[in-house]
């Protein structure tokens, strides 16, 4: 009686693995491609202060919950940093501002040589910030010479954008004494005093500048929509004019600035399904999303596939189509 029951159990315990072997089988053959390839990817987002790494924390989540893959955020030094990432396969998407993945596209620069990006989605716009305490003698961009300035860290997008508009403006970067902060740090230098003013492009508003606002007033430069159209030459006609909306940050008057696409970009090399795949989540996590990233409100399909100067990838080609019918 005892053997009889002991070969049940056994019988029953082969049942089960053999069930289990052909079920997890089953699910293997059905998973993609991608992710029999590789189980864990990675999205290049930027400094912890600023938007590009909320919004690569919250999407990373939302992949990593929708997909059978493992997707983490990775702190970076921004747009430069993001593109270089992407091109050596280090990460699968990345955020980047719309003028260097131009750069990047051709080899101009900061680009050496053009790198194999694929454009994913226009995501939202960037806002030039060009900081100062309220009570600074500084009212435009040509008094910034001769003093400490933080112009964004090494291999960002905001360093590219400062030196454009400096020399729009007709000043050297010597002319300054040019400190390369990220935006945690040029925040912390404005609060201490040790510049007088820092640049960054980033959505409205940029968490870290918003804190810095509640506990210290600020106001914006204003940038000289001659100084930008001297800029967009040369530079695919990317920059556009437009203000800070009254109250941001405090400030209760409207301030013209300078505004540079954001573009979510990949590799030319990653798969198409991946990218269909990650879009599709993208678009539906959206309103998710925007409750933890405000920025993520602005992301319109109609909008999204304007990417020019960068071609988009196959995989978000295919999604556009597929959801226009």
């Amino acid at each position: 009686m005892r053997r009889g029951v002991t070969r049940r159990r056994w019988w029953r315990l082969l049942s089960t693995v053999l069930l289990l072997g052909i079920g997890a089988g089953t699910m293997t053959a059905c998973a993609p491609d991608y992710a029999r390839e590789r189980d864990r990817y990675v999205i290049a987002g930027g400094n912890p202060a600023g938007v590009y790494a909320r919004y690569g924390t919250e999407l990373a989540a939302a992949l990593t919950a929708e997909l059978p893959i493992s997707v983490e955020s990775a702190e970076t030094q921004g747009s430069v940093d993001n593109l270089r990432r992407v091109a050596r396969g280090d990460a699968f998407l990345g955020f980047a501002q719309g003028d260097t993945a131009a750069d990047a596209v051709v080899g101009s620069g900061a680009f050496a040589r053009p790198l194999p990006i694929r454009a994913v989605a226009r995501v939202y716009d960037e806002y030039v910030h060009v900081v100062v305490p309220e009570d600074s003698q500084i009212t435009g961009l040509s008094d910034l010479a001769g003093r400490p300035v933080s112009l964004g860290s090494a291999d960002s997008g905001v360093q590219v954008i400062a030196g454009r508009l400096l020399d729009a403006t007709g000043i050297s970067i010597d002319d300054v004494a040019n400190a390369e902060l990220g935006v945690d740090d040029s925040i912390a230098a404005l609060r201490e005093g040790t510049i007088d003013a820092f640049f960054w492009v980033g959505a409205l508003p940029t968490p870290g500048i918003e804190q810095l606002a509640a506990g210290m007033p600020i106001r914006m430069v204003p940038i000289d929509p001659d100084a930008i159209a001297r800029v967009n030459k040369g530079h695919a006609g990317v920059y556009r004019v437009a203000d800070f909306p009254s109250g941001t940050y405090g400030v209760a008057r409207h301030v013209t600035t300078m505004t540079v696409p954001n573009y979510l970009v990949t590799s030319a090399a990653a798969p198409e399904a991946l990218i269909t795949d990650a879009l599709d989540v993208l678009f539906r996590s959206r309103a998710a999303i925007a409750g933890e990233v405000r920025a993520a409100e602005f992301l319109d399909r109609r909008q999204a596939i304007f990417t020019s100067p960068v071609a988009l990838h196959p995989g978000a080609a295919r999604y556009y189509v597929e959801r226009r019918r």
